[in-house]
């Protein structure tokens, strides 16, 4: 069995946040990085699934600039067995589609069975990477994973995926398909020593992003830190009665909350 995983390189949560000069992105020439939270959960379970059925490779694919080798090489220490490094400079500039392009030209000669990727990332959030890669590739997906079944595993995956309002929902998969997985669903393990000498050997193949011609579709016009504002409007003019009416009126027809 092989499974594909998708990292990510994202600033750390607590690192100081400022607007690059143009206004386009976040300068992170001092902001130190971290693996994306729900990307870590994904090869817990790719290792997990590898670990169960007792044999397979799980490659970690990574695009991005030359530092985001961090994140594969905390990969490998953690157990993954090789890497792909999608080489691009400035991948804030990219859209999730040619993302996902550039990333599915990379992964597609592997043939996976499985591809795992976290549900969005903390710095964009756009939850579409994965999802439009899996329609690339011609592949089933999954989204919201909370749980594989990883004795199911045989020409298909069983998972569960979490709904609305608490709800969840079991369903099989042909594969290869495609899951990404919700944050939380596992304890993520910590890279041992004899790990971390082990990823010294173990390959890391780079590869130069393939971005066709075709529009992003979308574009990042400006980022802005948010402004701080708040509105205090005195209800009833002193009149507790009056001011409870006004309130459960504002709750009805603005608020919506009733």
């Amino acid at each position: 069995m092989k499974i594909v995983v998708l990292m990510k390189q994202v600033a750390n949560k607590d690192a100081v946040l400022r607007i690059r000069s143009d206004e386009r992105w976040i300068d992170e020439s001092d902001v130190s990085q971290q693996t994306n939270e729900s990307d870590g959960y994904a090869l817990e379970e790719a290792l997990r699934t590898k670990e169960a059925k007792g044999e397979g490779e799980v490659i970690v694919c990574t695009l991005g600039k030359q530092s985001a080798k961090s994140v594969i090489k905390d990969a490998l220490a953690r157990g993954a067995d090789r890497a792909i490094h999608v080489l691009v400079e400035d991948e804030n500039s990219l859209s999730p589609f040619q993302i996902a392009e550039a990333i599915g030209s990379a992964i597609k000669e592997e043939n996976p069975d499985l591809i795992f990727t976290g549900l969005q990332s903390d710095d964009a959030s756009y939850g579409q990477t994965g999802v439009v890669l899996a329609e690339l590739l011609d592949i089933p997906h999954a989204t919201i994973v909370i749980e594989v079944d990883r004795e199911s595993i045989n020409g298909s995956v069983r998972v569960k995926r979490e709904l609305e309002s608490g709800w969840y929902q079991w369903f099989n998969y042909k594969m290869p398909s495609l899951l990404t997985i919700q944050s939380g669903i596992s304890q993520i393990r910590y890279a041992s020593l004899k790990g971390i000498m082990a990823a010294k050997r173990k390959e890391i193949r780079e590869v130069e992003a393939a971005i066709g011609d075709v529009d992003s579709g979308q574009v990042i016009e400006k980022v802005y830190m948010p402004l701080k504002t708040k509105e205090t409007q005195i209800l009833g003019g002193g009149d507790a009665k009056a001011g409870a009416l006004e309130l459960v009126e504002k709750l009805r027809n603005e608020a919506r909350v009733l």
